[in-house]
């Protein structure tokens, strides 16, 4: 619920600004500042809660740590390269395929209920697959009406 509220906050505010300062809604700008922040705020739980996040994935993937710093850097990146239209069209087709890859481990996360902030097993089990899929398809669609659509 938190992603919603941060994406939610910074679209208003951004678009805000630009109307008060531009003179004009900028739609993309806004959505793809929003998004950004999204990654931003996600990127930070990648590494405060990593044993966590580790415990998400499934025990075929190797090098947990790793992949969860450099999930949490892959967010970083896409974040900055959404506020640049050269690279924007791009990034979002990446941010797409990056949402499409990792929802297997929050299926797996909830299946196993993981509690990513404890780095337990105490958390909320497949009822959250009842939020986090439509989020997924939500973010997905964000992503390509803000950064891919023309």
């Amino acid at each position: 619920m938190d992603v919603v509220i941060v994406l939610s906050v910074f679209f208003v505010l951004s678009a805000l600004y630009f109307k008060l300062v531009k003179k004009t809604y900028k739609w993309k700008v806004s959505g793809n500042i929003a998004m950004c922040a999204m990654l931003m705020f996600t990127a930070i739980g990648h590494f405060l809660f990593t044993k966590g996040m580790g415990m998400m994935l499934p025990p075929i993937i190797p090098y947990k740590e790793f992949v969860v710093y450099l999930t949490g850097v892959m967010e970083i990146a896409f974040g900055f390269l959404l506020l640049f239209p050269k690279y924007r069209r791009q990034t979002g087709l990446m941010l797409i395929i990056f949402f499409i890859l990792i929802l297997p481990s929050n299926i797996y996360a909830a299946l196993h209920h993981v509690n990513l902030k404890a780095a337990d097993f105490s958390g909320h089990g497949p009822m959250y697959l009842w939020f986090r899929i439509p989020l997924q398809l939500f973010l997905i669609g964000w992503v390509y009406l803000f950064s891919i659509k023309k």
